[in-house]
């Protein structure tokens, strides 16, 4: 698969998965193991919902 997530929201994914990850961890909700999505679309720079809509924030 082709890279289509890139830069800017390539980090806010990672930070974003990361922070509700932990939130989790520490007891919050349920809903917050979610993160794992936008994490995974972070470090594999693969968004399927982008490619579906035809965005690609990736500059390769």
């Amino acid at each position: 698969m082709n890279a289509n997530v890139g830069g800017f929201d390539k980090w806010v994914r990672v930070v974003v998965g990361a922070l509700l990850i932990g939130w989790a961890l520490i007891g919050g909700p349920w809903w917050a193991w979610l993160g794992v999505v936008p994490l995974a679309t972070g470090l594999f720079n693969v968004c399927p919902l982008y490619r579906l809509l035809g965005v690609n924030t990736c500059r390769r």
